[in-house]
C-alpha cells in the first residue's frame, strides 16, 4: 500500500512540474496584455489552423458584448465600407433589394426608381437565379450581394425568371442613393410620409415630402417609422425643429457628465398628425414619436416600441475595424429616458405574423394596412 501511494504521488509531482514548466514558458511574454498573450499562444502552439484576424475580430466582438449593452457593437474591417454605405443611404450597385426564396433563387422585392436595374428592365417579383454566369440558388444573400456589387461604371450580367421564362440583362453599376423618405396622398386629404431611417439626407427628404403633400392639399399627416432603426441625432433634430413649436426637443448627457440641449424655433406645422410605430421602431424613430406626442402634436398608433435610451459614437480602430459604443443617454422634451421603456401607442393595433411580414415588405396597400387605417380613423376623430 505504501509503495502504491508513493507511485501515485510521483505522477502528481510530474504533472505539477509539467504545469510549472508550461507556465514558465507562457510567462516569458512580459509586458503583453492577457489577450495578446493568448493570441500568441494560440498562433504558436495550437495544433489546428488559426487566423490572427479571425481571432482578433472574435475577441473584439466578445469584449463589446461583455459590456452587456445591446446597442454597442463591433464592426470588422471587412464590413466597415458597407457600414458607411448604410449610414450614407448610398452604395455602388444596381438598385434592387432581394430576399432568399429557399433554393429557388432570390426574389426582387424592390427596384430603385430611376436606378440602373429599372433602366435595364428588372422588375419587382423577378426571381434572380444567375449573376455573372454563376448560379446563385445555393448562395446566401451576402454572397449574391458581393457578386452584384463592383466598381462604378462596370456592368454585371443578371438572369431572372419572370413567369417561368428566363431573361438575361446587362446592368451598369452606379452609385445608388436609396430613398429615405417617400410619400403619397391617402383619402380625406391625409398625407402619408414613410421615413426609412434617420441617417444621411433624412431631414431634407422628409421636409421635402411634407411640403409636396401640403402643396397638393394635404390637411393631415401620418408619419410611418415602423421598422425604422434610427440614425443621426442631427437629422432627427432638424425634422423635429420643422414640425414643433419653440422649446426643447433633444437633451443628451454623455459618459463624462457633459449636457447638450437642442431647441426648436417658433415656426411649426400646426395640423393634425399621427405616427406609426412598432417593435422594430427604436432610437431616433421612437424618440420622434415620443417628442411629437409630448408636444400634443401627434397621436401614436401601432405597437410598443423597443426602448432605446443610449446613443453611440463610432470609433475607428488602427486595423480599419470600428466599434459603435454607447457613450451617453438622451431624454425626451419632458425629460424621459426611453431605455427599456419605449413608447406605448395611444391606439394599439397588434397584427399577426403574416400581416407584419406584408407590412415589412410593402406588399399591402394603405387601404389593406390595419395600422395605417387605424391612424386614418384616429385623425378623422
Amino acid at each position: 500500500m505504501k509503495k502504491k501511494i508513493l507511485h501515485v504521488s510521483s505522477y502528481i509531482l510530474v504533472a505539477a512540474l509539467s504545469a510549472a514548466l508550461a507556465l514558465a514558458v507562457f510567462s516569458q511574454s512580459a509586458g503583453q496584455t492577457k489577450l495578446e498573450q493568448l493570441e500568441d499562444l494560440i498562433l504558436e502552439k495550437f495544433i489546428g489552423e488559426a487566423d490572427a484576424e479571425v481571432l482578433e475580430d472574435a475577441a473584439a466582438e466578445a469584449m463589446v458584448s461583455a459590456t452587456g449593452d445591446r446597442w454597442s457593437y463591433y464592426i470588422p474591417a471587412s464590413e466597415y465600407e458597407a457600414y458607411e454605405e448604410q449610414m450614407a443611404n448610398a452604395y455602388v450597385g444596381v438598385g434592387i433589394s432581394i430576399t432568399r426564396q429557399e433554393d429557388e433563387g432570390f426574389l426582387i422585392v424592390s427596384v430603385t426608381p430611376g436606378g440602373p436595374a429599372e433602366e435595364a428592365g428588372l422588375r419587382v417579383e423577378d426571381l434572380l437565379i444567375m449573376v455573372q454566369s454563376q448560379d446563385v440558388r445555393g448562395m446566401d444573400t451576402d454572397q449574391v450581394r458581393q457578386l452584384v456589387r463592383g466598381e462604378v461604371g462596370t456592368t454585371v450580367s443578371m438572369t431572372v425568371l419572370r413567369q417561368g421564362e428566363a431573361y438575361t440583362m446587362s446592368v451598369e453599376r452606379r452609385k445608388v442613393e436609396t430613398p429615405v423618405a417617400t410619400y403619397e396622398m391617402l383619402e380625406d386629404n391625409i398625407g402619408l410620409v414613410t421615413i426609412v431611417n434617420f441617417d444621411s439626407r433624412c431631414a431634407d427628404e422628409t421636409i421635402a415630402a411634407i411640403e409636396s403633400l401640403l402643396d397638393n392639399g394635404a390637411e393631415k399627416l401620418i408619419f410611418d417609422v415602423r421598422y425604422n432603426p434610427g440614425g443621426y441625432a442631427s437629422e432627427l433634430v432638424d425634422v423635429l425643429d420643422y414640425l414643433l413649436p419653440e422649446g426643447e426637443v433633444f437633451h443628451t448627457v454623455t459618459y463624462d457628465g457633459k449636457e447638450n440641449i437642442d431647441y426648436s424655433d417658433e415656426a411649426c406645422l400646426d395640423i393634425p398628425m399621427a405616427v406609426l410605430v412598432n417593435g422594430s421602431s427604436y432610437s431616433a424613430a421612437e424618440f420622434f414619436a415620443a417628442a411629437l406626442r409630448e408636444y400634443d402634436a401627434a397621436v401614436v398608433v401601432g405597437t410598443q416600441t423597443t426602448g432605446k435610451g443610449y446613443f453611440q459614437n463610432t470609433f475607428r480602430l488602427d486595423d480599419g475595424s470600428a466599434v459603435a459604443l454607447s457613450v451617453g443617454k438622451y431624454y425626451t422634451p419632458q425629460g424621459n429616458n426611453l431605455a427599456n421603456v419605449g413608447v406605448t401607442p395611444d391606439v394599439e393595433v397588434p397584427v399577426d405574423e403574416q400581416t407584419d411580414a406584408d407590412i415589412y415588405y410593402g406588399t399591402l396597400t394603405p387601404q389593406e394596412d390595419p395600422q395605417i387605417q387605424a391612424a386614418v380613423k384616429a385623425l378623422s376623430e
